[in-house]
């Protein structure tokens, strides 16, 4: 009898311990019910510790550092997906969902039960190509409407960093050369993707413009370049969009890791631009965990337990303070808050990729760029007999490698496209070129992605067609079409040599099929399937026309059809130059820098490393700023691009002499021409040059019309305030509008076609700011002296 009241009074003593424990449970502060600052406080260090290191990255059938064998729930839910954020389910805070890409949903390795099918998009550049925002945003609102249900909370994008040199081998992620299409045109991908209750996390913050020594370069940029050229994109997103979260990059910028620069981070993004979203790393950015915590980088990423170690033992040693972890955990909760996760969406695994197909197809054509067209080569009508040339026509690339990459389900070949066109094919060429491809394809050693990233596959070298096989068919055909392609991605920047430069085949089968074709007085088209951009001066008076379509996403060759076909009129402009020599590029001569041999350091995944710095000598001279202010003609400039029809601009004026506050630009653009067509209006100024050494003028607005039937006209307005008009002064950390005269000249791409003045009365102190990222050392920077290089 004893025994058993002795169970009984255990078991009454354990119920009421359980009951107290719950009760205490259903007292416990609930992200969402509770202010973030009771959550917060609720929580113990080492549940804070472990919100701001992911969860580590979960890949079928590959061992990532880091990671576990058992995947968590939230990994679960997308599998395959770039990382999450870790759950603490007593304080009601789910795990998040971070996910590629860019140009598509990337999930890594997903296996059969789960492929994670995307719509491939046109890749930045591209878009960027468009002018359109507008476009933009609804190429972003398909993309998140995608990302969600597939269970992504956030997408790893867009992608931001400038166009620097040619051979940058992510430019294609990237917009363009130019600060404000790039700050725009980012701002309508981001507004498009979050209207989905989606977040995005642009990146790479900043300067993250070279592959080689990713990881180790330190950028050196003076002030000023780094203000108005690297950093003012990212402030026009931030300002005009809201994004939930910013990537910080891999390299370093005069100093520190951009990870670990508190100035960076915290003084600039959130102090003077109002951020008010978190920061994660790239992944396995970084060196001091405890050090990015310190410096506003609220997300270690994908998140090592070494990691989540250092920054425990810094806070309880009291060299990180407990308050600088609550900040950090405070804006990862606000992002939370707002995630579809959070909300409790059922996502359908079954996002509408039909109808997204032909969103990216539209986008895609909207997009292109039509470089060259002498007499008239394009528009071909369907039924005309083509000879279609080039391993890439049968072989389109969508988009490029790496983190950039998206599980696509299929890709539109070039010559897929023109026969579903109504062309008339020559089939000997077709099963030649067919035959050769699947031959070389069959040689190639299977590789993971990561042996990928480490070690590119070379590509399939150009097929050599014979001139007894060209000549026959250019007697058989009307019109010859010749496909180039390039590729290239994350890890490893492009060459000179058969990237750059075509290769030998290729300009061989430019010649000769050139040569055969004109003998009989027919036309030569070349369409370039390209991530960035490549030498063509070597060959483009070989051909009549060239159509520059970048890389356009799954439905390419469609997209490319509807452009050579004239169902669509092309009006995309460039977005970054052609030089018409590769040493003709300011960087060509510091690019990607130089590399300490006898500085060792441990690279990504334990690799060998070294030391890096690259210095950008050419200050705020990048791109068309260069080549318009030293008078260096390239082979296309930036902005230009072709239509099938005629525009005139007529009427431009100024609202007023004078700016004060603000001044209306105004032009009326008329289609000239026999066929409906959308024109890209650009404005650029040019600045009073008797302060600071200033380019011969900058790109300041733009706006695309509607589609304009012939004799139609459209009136464009653009509003200037004294902020467009400042540079910044290094000596006073100031953005400063000068007083003067100002020329405001609208046209397409460099070539003025109207022109205004206007005047500021007085110098306009726009902003005061920080003098923070100072370069150690001065920088000799390029300058312009009477058009002479100084």
């Amino acid at each position: 009898m004893k025994l058993y009241r002795l169970r009984i009074v255990l078991l009454s003593s354990c119920l009421v311990s359980l009951m107290v424990a719950k009760a205490q449970q259903n007292n416990l502060p609930q992200l969402g019910k509770s202010p973030v600052s009771e959550v917060v406080k609720a929580m113990t260090l080492d549940e804070k510790v472990s919100l701001l290191v992911g969860g580590g990255m979960f890949v079928p059938g590959m061992a990532m550092p880091g990671a576990s064998a058992i995947p968590s729930e939230a990994q679960k839910r997308v599998t395959g997906a770039a990382g999450t954020t870790i759950a603490i389910p007593r304080l009601g805070i789910p795990a998040i969902v971070v996910c590629d890409g860019p140009a598509g949903i990337h999930a890594f390795n997903a296996g059969k039960s789960r492929m994670y099918y995307a719509t491939a998009w046109p890749t930045g550049t591209l878009l960027a190509s468009s002018w359109d925002t507008s476009l933009v945003k609804k190429v972003g609102v398909a993309l998140g409407g995608e990302a969600k249900e597939y269970g992504i909370d956030i997408l790893l994008g867009p992608g931001m960093n400038i166009h620097r040199n040619p051979l940058g081998a992510r430019n294609f992620e990237y917009y363009s050369e130019d600060p404000v299409l790039t700050g725009n045109i980012a701002s309508a991908m981001v507004d498009g993707i979050q209207s989905n209750g989606v977040g995005v996390s642009a990146k790479h913050f900043f300067a993250n413009n070279q592959e080689t020594n990713r990881n180790t370069v330190n950028t050196k940029i003076s002030e000023r370049a780094m203000r108005e050229i690297y950093l003012k994109g990212w402030q026009l997103m931030v300002n005009k969009s809201n994004p939930w979260t910013i990537m910080s990059s891999y390299n370093l910028v005069n100093g520190p890791h951009t990870a670990e620069n508190y100035e960076l981070l915290t003084t600039i993004l959130r102090k003077e631009w109002g951020f008010k979203g978190f920061v994660m790393s790239d992944w396995f950015g970084g060196r001091d965990a405890a050090g990015m915590i310190k410096a506003g980088n609220n997300l270690v990423m994908p998140g090592l337990p070494q990691q989540k170690k250092a920054i425990l033992d810094a806070a309880q040693s009291g060299k990180l303070d407990e308050k600088v972890l609550d900040q950090n955990v405070t804006e990862i909760l606000g992002i939370i808050l707002q995630s579809a996760t959070f909300k409790g969406y059922k996502f359908s695994d079954n996002p509408p990729l039909k109808e997204d197909a032909k969103i990216a197809r539209e986008a895609a054509a909207e997009s292109m760029i039509l470089l060259k067209n002498d007499g008239k080569s394009l528009p071909i009508a369907p039924g005309t007999k083509l000879a279609v040339f080039g391993n890439n026509a049968l072989d389109l690339i969508a988009g490029g490698t790496g983190s950039g990459d998206v599980n696509k389900m299929y890709t539109v070949p070039l010559i897929d496209g023109l026969f579903r066109a109504g062309y008339m094919l020559n089939p000997d060429l077709y099963l030649a070129y067919a035959g050769y491809i699947e031959t070389e394809k069959s040689k190639r050693p299977k590789k993971t992605g990561m042996e990928e990233l480490m070690s590119p596959t070379i590509p399939i070298p150009e097929m050599i067609v014979s001139n007894e096989d060209i000549r026959k068919a250019a007697n058989n055909a009307d019109k010859a079409i010749i496909a180039i392609g390039r590729n290239a991605g994350e890890g490893n920047d492009r060459k000179e040599t058969d990237d750059y430069f075509l290769t030998e085949k290729e300009k061989t089968l430019i010649r000769e099929v050139a040569a055969a074709f004109h003998a009989q007085n027919k036309k030569v088209i070349v369409t370039l399937n390209i991530g960035g951009v490549i030498d063509v001066s070597q060959w483009r008076d070989q051909v009549d026309a060239i159509l520059l379509a970048w890389q356009p996403g799954l439905e390419g060759g469609n997209a490319i059809a509807d452009i050579i076909s004239g169902k669509v009129n092309p009006s995309g402009k460039l977005a970054t130059t052609f030089p018409a020599a590769y040493q003709d590029d300011i960087t060509a001569k510091n690019f990607p820098g130089k590399e300490f041999k006898d500085r060792p350091v441990t690279g990504l995944f334990g690799q060998k490393a070294y030391e890096a710095e690259v210095v950008y000598e050419e200050g705020v001279y990048v791109g068309y700023r260069y080549y318009n202010s030293f008078g260096i003609k390239p082979a296309y400039e930036f902005g230009y691009g072709l239509s099938y029809t005629d525009f005139n601009y007529t009427n431009l004026k100024t609202s007023a002499p004078s700016i004060t506050d603000n001044l209306q630009v105004s032009v009326t653009v008329s289609n000239s021409g026999s066929v409906a067509g959308k024109e890209v209006v650009q404005l650029y100024i040019s600045a009073p040059n008797n302060k600071l050494d200033k380019p011969s003028s900058e790109l300041k607005a733009f706006a695309k019309t509607k589609l304009l039937q012939p004799g139609e006209s459209q009136e464009i307005t653009f509003t200037l305030r004294p902020a467009d008009l400042a540079s910044f002064d290094t000596k006073t950390s100031s953005w400063i509008a000068d007083a003067g005269n100002y020329t405001a000249r609208v046209g397409t791409s460099q070539k003025t076609l109207l022109s205004a003045t206007f005047k500021l009365a007085k110098d306009v102190i726009v902003e005061k700011v920080n003098k923070v990222l100072v370069p150690k050392e001065p920088i000799n920077e390029l300058k312009s002296v009477i058009g002479k290089v100084k």
